[in-house]
């Protein structure tokens, strides 16, 4: 499918989606959410793709934020139903079977800060900068920032960043968690399809079911994440990649994972 705000590649079983409004350094409005969430949907329904990675065009940024231009005359209405689109969007990111990967090349603030942290997993260019600048603009984060960054760094950090508007760099989100590997920008895309590939080498239905515990369990009571847990750990056993996976741990040679 072609789209007019992303560009869609796969190589093997990986899918590389990127935000494409160079001209706003890749800002989200509502056309590109509504693009992206379908792209999304139909990723989710393929079972040859294993991992996405989600990225912006150009060298500057990933995506530095949403349109304001779009946003500045907009009512409480509409602003509401922007923050929704975002949040459908974004939780189809967590919840999708597929490992999520972002590869921030450049800018993510405000939205693009949030559209990352609805990612699997964080590996940031060392020219990546993070924020959260809603305040400064009289509003504040509707894309997930108040709820994703608050259970990413703790609520202290993420009040700090969200009332001051502070930008912070790569190695400043590294080391606050916000981010997992920070890599020479040359080297982001490489980094990324190297998790890909490794992620790609175990069970896709364990790790599904392992995302689904993960996402369940830190939303609620441990004893309800234990009990989530349980049950995924006992439909695993269901599959043909347990009793591959075992057999050739057993036998010591390489397990041939199928997806079921």
């Amino acid at each position: 499918m072609m789209y007019e705000h992303l560009l869609v590649e796969t190589k093997g079983q990986v899918a590389i989606v990127t935000i494409n409004n160079p001209k706003t350094l890749n800002a989200l409005n509502s056309a590109t959410l509504t693009e992206l969430n379908a792209c999304l949907s139909d990723i989710e329904q393929s079972k040859d793709i294993r991992v996405t990675i989600v990225t912006g065009s150009g060298a500057k940024a990933f995506v530095a934020g949403a349109d304001i231009s779009e946003m500045v005359n907009a009512t409480p209405a509409e602003g509401r139903a922007m923050s929704l689109l975002a949040k459908e969007t974004f939780s189809r990111l967590e919840t999708m079977p597929q490992v999520t990967i972002a590869a921030v090349n450049g800018f993510a603030l405000g939205g693009g800060c949030e559209l990352s942290m609805a990612c699997d997993i964080r590996i940031a260019s060392e020219k990546a900068v993070f924020g959260q600048p809603e305040c400064g603009l009289g509003i504040l984060p509707g894309f997930g920032g108040t709820q994703r960054l608050a259970r990413l760094i703790g609520k202290g950090r993420a009040k700090e960043l969200i009332f001051t508007c502070d930008r912070i760099d790569a190695q400043e989100a590294y080391r606050i968690g916000l981010v997992n590997k920070v890599v020479p920008a040359e080297e982001l895309m490489d980094a990324c399809m190297a998790m890909a590939e490794k992620i790609q080498g175990n069970g896709s239905y364990a790790i599904a079911l392992a995302k689904a515990s993960i996402e369940t369990g830190t939303d609620t009571d441990l004893a309800n994440g234990l009990a989530v847990e349980a049950t995924n750990f006992g439909l695993s056993f269901a599959t043909h990649d347990k009793k591959e996976g075992m057999t050739a741990f057993l036998e010591k040679r390489k397990a041939v994972f199928v997806g079921e």
